[in-house]
């Protein structure tokens, strides 16, 4: 490894001495037909290559968007997940039209505008009104795309008690997740760290009688329809709940509780039913199966088919494990969850066995 920083070092130094040649060449006031100024030629052959790298860029463009629009976002299942996506798109509008249109301009003029003998640069010293229409355009689009975004993250995160959410809190660690209902009082009983021992994980304080009916699971279940609101806490260090199918991220800071709700709109076995959701089950299944024949050759066990779930992730590269910190999520029906929920045992029952 030294050997070879070596090498580099020399090649680069022997560049830049090249380099220091040329500019003292270049500023000697003798200069003959084979300088290495910008001739005419020169100059049309620079503007041609501008003008046709412009026409490549939009032909990678289409080609990206056609090669990869399957990897964009995929289907929002919350409510405010379509406030997000319509945000996420007049963003991308103005991007796009705005680059284009720039783009354009800065290699058209690069063409038009090309060095040559026979031209004079005009001096332009100044045009206030210009100035102003190239000045108060952004300001007035970057303000009002910042006002509208306001307003959505405004609408995303206000919640009223009236709403009657049903309170989940999302308790994170290295490197897993585990969630906490509020059980029939709808109110989390209080926590603390310092109170982890044992089948406690969650440091969930007994004594407090909003507590006793608190549920612990490591598979969440929501019912559609109605607002979540996940209250947020981590054990050791940042991690970040994140669920991308409903639009929603938040930290999971050590020593505070955050919080985030959303209302889901798609049941699991709706978003099962989606066509690019399909069209990516049987694609990751066609590279199961044919793993599993260089599996079974090998005499080691085979990979089991996908199916489609809502995951709970972690976004903060958070340890070792970071890649594999995730937790199912199902989205149901009322009276389904009504009927898991009712199956989960109290966090009283659970500590005293």
């Amino acid at each position: 490894m030294t050997a070879f920083l070596v090498v580099l070092v020399i090649i680069l130094f022997g560049v830049a001495i090249g380099q220091l040649s040329k500019m003292l060449r270049l500023s000697q006031s003798d200069q003959s037909e084979t300088s290495e100024v910008a001739s005419d030629k020169d100059n049309n052959k620079q503007g041609y290559y501008m003008l046709a790298f412009v026409f490549f860029i939009y032909g990678l463009l289409i080609y990206c968007f056609w090669e990869w629009s399957d990897v964009l976002l995929p289907v929002a299942a919350s409510e405010h997940g379509l406030e997000t996506d319509q945000l996420f798109l007049v963003t991308w509008i103005l991007i796009f039209v705005t680059g284009i249109f720039t783009q354009w301009l800065l290699h058209y003029f690069a063409f038009a505008y090309r060095g040559s003998k026979e031209k004079k640069a005009l001096f332009y010293a100044e045009n206030h009104k210009l100035e102003f229409i190239w000045t108060i355009i952004p300001v007035v689009v970057l303000a009002g795309l910042i006002i509208y975004g306001l307003f959505t993250w405004s609408d995303i995160m206000s919640f009223d008690d009236d709403d009657d959410p049903l309170v989940i809190e999302l308790y994170a660690y290295q490197f897993d997740w585990r969630a906490r209902y509020s059980g029939d009082d709808n109110t989390l009983g209080e926590a603390n760290v310092r109170l982890i021992e044992g089948v406690n994980q969650l440091g969930v304080d007994i004594s407090d009688p909003n507590a006793q009916d608190d549920k612990v699971v490591n598979e969440l279940h929501i019912p559609i329809g109605r607002k979540v609101l996940f209250k947020m806490r981590s054990q050791d260090v940042l991690h970040s709940a994140y669920m991308p199918h409903f639009r929603a991220q938040m930290n999971c800071v050590p020593g505070m509780v955050t919080q985030f709700a959303f209302t889901p709109n798609m049941t699991t076995e709706d978003m099962r039913l989606e066509e690019d959701v399909i069209t990516k089950v049987e694609n990751i299944n066609v590279l199961r199966t044919e793993k599993n024949i260089v599996l079974a050759a090998k005499g080691e066990e085979a990979l089991e088919m996908y199916e489609f779930d809502f995951l709970l992730l972690c976004n903060k590269i958070c340890g070792s494990n970071h890649f594999n910190m995730q937790m199912k999520i199902v989205v149901e029906t009322e009276d389904e969850y009504n009927a898991w929920i009712s199956e989960q045992a109290p966090l009283a029952v659970t500590l005293k066995n």
